[in-house]
C-alpha cells in the first residue's frame, strides 16, 4: 500500500455492492512490514564444491590486492621500479612494461570499457557470478565472515552469542573480533595507498611518521569503510547501494545459467521420516539448510530475487542434504529458465553460452580490445604540440617580414636524452629560429631529457607577400636526430589582409 495514501479511502467496486476501505487503518495494520527492522544475517558454514570454489578465488583476489604494489619491475635508470603505479605527481601510470602519460587517457577509457563489456558477457553467460565470487565487497565480506566465524563460532553459537546478556566471555569475543576486523581495514587501507607511491619508501615514511597527511586520510577513510561494509552493512551494500542488481536484469535471459530451485522435483515440499514413501511428495524435505547458508538471508526456493548474488552456497547445502537422504543432488543447481521448463517436462536441454547476445558482446569486446591493441603496438614515443601565439597574431618587423610566435612542446616519452631538430614546411622565403636559452638559436636543435617535457619558442618570419589573405597554412616538423622518428603538426603563418 503506497504510504502518500494513508489518508485516503478507496472505493472497491464489487459485482453487487460498493465497500468503502479506510486505507489509513489497513496501513497502520501493516505498519510494522513497512518499516521493519533489519535481522542480522548469520550465514551458516557451509562445505562443497563452490565453497571451495569461493576460497580460491578469494585467495587469489586478495593475493593480487595486497602483493601487487610489492611487484619490481625494471625500467631503467631514472624511471621507477614498481610494475604497478599510479603517479599522480608525475602524472604518469605504470604497467609492468606499459607506461601511460595523461595526453593517453583513451587508453584508461578502452579498459573502462572492455571491463564493462566483459561484465556484461559474464552476466550473459552464468547470471551475477561477479557479485558472488569476485566483487570486493563479496570478498571482504567473506573474510569477515570467517573471522566472525574462528571467533565467535558458527551460525548457532553466534545466534545465541547475539541473544546472551554482556558478560566477559562475550565481551572479549567482541572486542578480538572487531580488533581483527579493523586490522583487515588497515592492511585494506594500506594496500591501496601503495599504488599512488614506492611502496617500500611509502612504508617506511608511515612507520616514521613522514608520510603525506593525505595518505594517513585515505588509509583512515579506507579503513572505516572496509570495517563498515565488510562487518556490519554486509548484504544490504550489494541490496540498497550497488545499482548492478537492477542493471542485471537488462544482461540475462532465458539461457543464462543461473542458481536454480527445481520446483518441478522439490514440490511439494515438507519433512520426511526414514523409509517413509516418497510417492506423491516432493524431494525438498524443507530443512532450511538453503537459507542457513545464503549469506543475503533469501529463499531461493521463492524463485530468482534481486538480493541473490548466485553464490551457489545452497547448492552445496542442498546437495549435502540429498547426500544425506540418498537422493540425487541437483535439487538446487546452475539452470537455465528453459532448461528448468524442459526438465519439467521430462526433457533435456543443452545450454546455449553461442547466442545472439554473447555474440554480440564478444564481438564489442573484440573490437574495442583489438582497437586497443593496434593503438598501443603503434604508439609513438614522441609526440609533439604546437601553439602559435594569439596576442599579437603578427608583428611587422623593420624591412618589411612579417613576424610569428609558436610554442613547441616536444614530450619525450623514453628514459633516455634525445636531440630533436626543428623545421618549417609550407612558406616561401621565410626564416626560423628558435629562442631557448638566449636570443637565437640558427641550428634550430631541441634537447629533450629522458621521461619529460620542453617547451621552446619558435618564431618565424617571411616577406608580406607570401601571406595570402592573411593567412597561410604551415608545417613545423620535429625529426629525431638519432633515429629519425618524425612529428608533423599543422598550424597556420597570420599577416595583414
Amino acid at each position: 500500500m503506497p504510504l502518500w495514501a494513508h489518508r485516503l479511502r478507496r472505493k472497491v467496486v464489487n459485482q453487487s455492492s460498493v465497500e468503502t476501505v479506510d486505507v489509513k487503518a489497513v496501513n497502520k495494520k501493516e505498519n510494522r512490514n513497512l518499516f521493519e527492522k533489519r535481522e542480522k544475517i548469520q550465514p551458516k558454514r557451509a562445505t562443497g564444491t563452490f565453497r571451495r570454489l569461493k576460497w580460491i578465488i578469494m585467495g587469489i583476489t586478495l593475493a593480487i590486492y595486497y602483493v601487487t604494489p610489492w611487484i619490481r619491475w625494471d625500467r631503467g635508470a631514472g624511471a621507477p621500479d614498481q610494475a604497478v603505479l599510479l603517479d599522480i605527481e608525475h602524472r604518469r601510470f605504470y604497467f609492468f612494461f606499459i607506461e601511460i602519460w595523461p595526453q593517453e587517457v583513451y587508453y584508461v577509457t578502452g579498459i573502462l570499457i572492455v571491463a564493462a563489456i566483459s561484465l556484461f558477457l559474464v552476466t550473459a553467460l552464468f547470471g551475477r557470478a561477479w557479485c558472488g565470487y569476485s566483487c570486493p565487497q563479496t570478498v571482504w565480506t567473506d573474510l569477515f565472515i570467517f573471522v566472525e566465524r574462528a571467533v565467535e563460532g558458527d551460525r548457532n553459537a553466534r545466534l545465541k552469542l547475539d541473544k546472551a546478556p554482556m558478560s566477559v566471555g562475550k565481551f572479549s569475543k567482541r572486542l578480538v573480533k572487531h580488533v581483527i576486523w579493523i586490522v583487515i581495514g588497515l592492511l585494506t587501507g594500506g594496500a591501496w595507498v601503495f599504488y599512488f607511491a614506492d611502496a617500500p619508501t611509502l612504508l617506511q615514511d608511515l612507520l616514521t611518521a613522514d608520510a603525506r597527511p593525505i595518505a594517513y586520510s585515505t588509509i583512515a577513510v579506507l579503513t572505516a569503510t572496509t570495517y563498515t561494509f565488510g562487518g556490519f552493512m554486509r548484504e544490504q551494500v550489494c541490496t540498497y547501494m550497488c545499482p548492478w542488481p537492477r542493471i542485471q536484469g537488462a544482461m540475462v535471459d532465458e539461457e543464462t545459467l543461473t542458481v536454480t530451485y527445481h520446483g518441478n522435483r522439490g514440490e511439494p515440499r515438507g519433512p520426511h521420516k526414514k523409509n517413509e514413501s516418497w510417492e506423491g511428495r516432493g524431494h525438498c524435505i524443507d530443512c532450511k539448510q538453503c537459507v542457513a547458508v545464503c549469506p543475503m538471508g533469501i529463499d531461493i526456493r521463492d524463485g530468482l530475487q534481486l538480493e541473490c548474488i548466485t553464490c551457489a552456497l545452497c547448492i552445496d547445502a542442498c546437495d549435502s542434504v540429498m547426500d544425506k537422504i540418498d537422493l540425487p543432488r541437483g535439487l538446487i543447481s546452475y539452470d537455465t529458465h528453459e532448461g528448468s521448463l524442459e526438465k519439467a517436462a521430462n526433457k533435456k536441454l543443452k545450454v546455449k553460452f553461442i547466442r545472439p547476445r554473447t555474440l554480440a558482446y564478444v564481438g564489442l569486446l573484440a573490437l574495442v580490445g583489438g582497437i586497443m591493441l593496434y593503438a598501443l603496438l603503434t604508439r609513438s614515443v614522441l609526440d609533439v604540440n604546437v601553439i602559435r601565439d594569439r596576442n599579437p597574431l603578427f608583428v611587422t618587423l623593420s624591412d618589411g617580414h612579417i613576424r610569428n610566435g609558436y610554442t613547441v612542446k616536444i614530450l619525450n616519452k623514453i628514459h633516455e636524452t634525445r636531440r630533436f631538430v626543428v623545421t618549417v614546411e609550407g612558406l616561401e622565403g621565410s626564416e626560423a629560429w628558435l629562442q631557448i636559452e638566449g636570443p637565437r638559436h640558427r641550428q634550430m636543435i631541441v634537447p629533450v631529457p629522458g621521461d619529460s617535457l620542453s617547451s621552446v619558442k619558435l618564431f618565424v618570419s617571411a616577406p608580406a607577400e607570401a601571406v595570402e589573405d592573411g593567412s597561410t597554412d604551415i608545417v613545423i616538423v620535429v625529426k629525431d636526430l638519432f633515429n629519425g622518428e618524425t612529428e608533423r603538426q599543422e598550424t597556420s603563418f597570420k599577416g595583414p589582409k
